[in-house]
């Protein structure tokens, strides 16, 4: 009897994972999200001013797609939202080294502009 008990509880547990994993639907519009946030950041040149991060978004993207086509929406959803953040941080990350390579520009202008005016004082 303690043999059938086990069975069902077994078949009972079993019967729940399937309908927890099933319940989760497909994250399309998330993965639509994901992937224009990678391309975005590409766009950006986060390759060339985060490339681990970028490599990083880039991974999680594929694995949350192959988690999708494995049904695994439960997975997939978490490895989309973690592919956006991944590449808005690199994205995030381009445009300050856009930002700082500016700033330098900048005051490499302004040195040369003090010292001319201050070669004209001198005359």
């Amino acid at each position: 009897m303690t043999n059938r008990g086990g069975l069902w509880l077994a078949f009972a547990a079993t019967a729940w994972l399937v309908g927890a994993c099933a319940s989760t639907p497909p994250p399309t519009a998330q993965m639509a999200v994901a992937n224009a946030a990678v391309t975005h950041a590409m766009n950006a040149g986060a390759q060339e001013a985060a490339p681990g991060d970028m490599r990083t978004a880039r991974d999680k993207l594929e694995r949350a797609k192959q988690a999708m086509a494995n049904k695994e929406n439960g997975l997939a959803l978490n490895l989309a939202q973690q592919a956006q953040l991944d590449a808005q941080l690199a994205e995030a990350k381009a445009h300050a080294d856009k930002a700082r390579k500016a700033a330098d520009a900048v005051q490499d202008g302004n040195s040369v502009l003090r010292e001319e005016m201050n070669r004209k004082a001198k005359n």
